[in-house]
C-alpha cells in the first residue's frame, strides 16, 4: 500500500479538525510516517510532535508515560482541536530542559500527533484515526542512538524501552488502533492488521 491509498481511509467532515494518532515505540517510525502522510495529505495539516511535551526534570513520574507532560498536550493540544477551536503550545528543549517558543496549530484540517504514549487510554476518545507502528525491538534501538548517539544507549536500554513495554503490556495501544502498521516497510506501507 502507497501513503495515497492509506489517507483515503480518513474519512472528513469539511472544515472539521480530523485529529490522527500515530504512536509505537521509540525509533519504530512514527515521525517518518507522519512526515510522509503531511506531504500525501491537503496543505491544512499540521503535525505535532509528543517530543516537544517531554516532561520538565523533577516532574517526571512513574505512571505511564510519566516522563511525557501527556496532560499538557490534552488541555493545550487535543482538548481545544477537538472543539475546532485553534492550539497552542510550547516546544520542550532538550538541551535546556525548559520550555521553548510557541507553536500554533490551526484548527480545521487534518492534524496529526505522533509520538510515544499518544494513544493511551485517556487520549484515545480525541482521535478520529489511531495508528499503531510496529518495529522489532533492536531495529529501534539501533535507530535511537543512530539519532540520539551512543551516549543516550543507557536511557534507551535501561529507561526509555523498558518503560514503553510496560506501557505495551498494561494498555496494548496496538488493540485500540484502527491500524497497525510495520515500521520496516521502506517506502511501502505494510499492513499487518486493521480495524474493520
Amino acid at each position: 500500500m502507497n501513503i495515497n491509498r492509506l489517507t483515503a481511509l480518513f474519512g472528513k467532515k469539511e472544515q472539521q479538525t480530523y485529529l490522527i494518532a500515530i504512536d509505537g515505540g521509540g525509533g519504530a517510525g512514527k515521525s517518518t510516517l507522519a512526515r510522509s502522510l503531511q506531504l500525501a495529505l491537503d496543505s491544512r495539516s499540521a503535525i505535532v510532535h509528543a517530543d516537544d511535551f517531554y516532561q520538565l526534570s523533577g516532574k517526571r513520574s512513574n505512571e505511564i508515560g510519566g516522563s511525557w507532560d501527556l496532560k499538557r498536550l490534552e488541555e493545550q493540544v487535543l482538548k481545544p482541536l477537538s472543539q475546532n477551536n485553534p492550539a497552542r503550545y510550547e516546544r520542550y528543549d532538550w538541551e535546556t530542559d525548559q520550555l521553548a517558543e510557541a507553536y500554533d496549530v490551526p484548527a480545521g484540517g487534518f492534524v496529526i500527533v505522533e509520538g510515544c504514549y499518544t494513544m493511551t487510554s485517556h487520549l484515545l476518545p480525541y482521535y478520529q484515526f489511531k495508528i499503531w507502528v510496529e518495529s522489532p525491538e533492536d531495529i529501534r534501538l539501533e535507530r535511537g542512538i543512530e539519532r540520539d548517539g551512543e551516549e543516550k544507549r543507557h536511557l534507551w536500554e535501561d529507561f526509555w524501552m523498558p518503560a514503553e513495554k510496560v506501557y505495551m503490556h498494561e494498555q496494548n495501544p496496538a488493540g485500540s488502533a484502527d491500524l497497525v502498521i510495520s515500521g520496516t516497510g521502506g517506502n511501502d506501507i505494510v499492513i499487518l492488521s486493521a480495524r474493520n
